[in-house]
């Protein structure tokens, strides 16, 4: 069979096969370097968070991709996903393909647009109370939207998005760049932060001048004297008597105390 025969006309290979293959693999990369991060799947669906879910969504809005990044679940769901990684603007993972030896994936994207940045800080304003309620996507619909609109959003187009894969697949979108771009949604279930890190933007911009003053509050609170420690001038506010008079008062009245011989 020709090289392009091989690729044209692949044999099929069942699933348990492709487990069994990708975990023989991935034991073998882990004695080499423990620091391997393997996505795992829990359950039937690809994400299960608000994050997880926007970012797969996001990806199939576009018609240059949605009828590509489909050939990419299965590879995730068989684990062939070894290796993921996400720093600033870039993604590199490790893919058990056909071949003996693990793909490399490298995806970059570009960091969001500033005008947009911009734009969305101010439709923020006063929506997002906490951290915790930014990162469990707890925000109200109106945020959601405006998140999520297709090429204004925070979410990235295509445009924004370059990799290369090491195998040697000629379409523009392989399967193990589909399934490194799946594994991403799955990196967003386990921690949303990892996001704002992909995208270059601080996500304590999003959080309301509200939090930011109660937390001023809150700081300078602790600062201050213990209520054990009570100041003159606030007994006199609490029993609305000045201490000084009440010093005198008691000098006055003070008993005199004359020793017998």
């Amino acid at each position: 069979m020709s090289f392009y025969d091989y690729y044209r006309f692949p044999r099929y290979v069942s699933v348990g096969e492709k487990r069994a293959k990708a975990e023989k693999s991935l034991k073998q990369l882990k004695k080499k370097n423990p620091d391997m991060k393997p996505v795992i799947i829990e359950g039937q669906k690809l994400a299960r968070t608000w994050w997880g879910e926007a970012w797969n969504k996001n990806l199939e809005k576009y018609a240059d991709y949605s009828n590509r990044i489909g050939r990419g679940r299965c590879y995730l769901r068989h684990g062939a996903v070894l290796d993921l990684k996400i720093t600033q603007g870039e993604v590199k993972s490790l893919v058990q393909g056909s071949s003996a030896k693990p793909y490399s994936i490298t995806i970059k994207i570009k960091p969001i647009n500033k005008n947009i940045w911009e734009k969305i800080k101010k439709e923020c304003e006063g929506k997002i109370e906490s951290l915790q309620e930014l990162l469990e996507g707890g925000f109200p619909k109106a945020l959601r939207e405006i998140f999520t609109t297709k090429g204004c959003g925070l979410f990235p187009s295509p445009d924004e998005i370059n990799f290369e894969c090491s195998c040697p697949d000629w379409a523009s979108m392989c399967k193990h760049v589909a399934a490194t771009l799946y594994g991403i949604g799955v990196r967003l279930d386990e921690d949303p932060k990892l996001f704002f890190t992909l995208r270059k933007a601080e996500m304590d911009d999003l959080i309301t001048q509200a939090l930011q003053s109660k937390s001023k509050k809150m700081l300078k609170k602790a600062k201050k004297k213990t209520a054990r420690v009570i100041d003159k001038k606030d007994l006199s506010g609490i029993f609305n008597i000045d201490m000084d008079e009440k010093v005198e008062i008691r000098k006055k009245h003070k008993k005199t105390v004359i020793k017998k011989d």
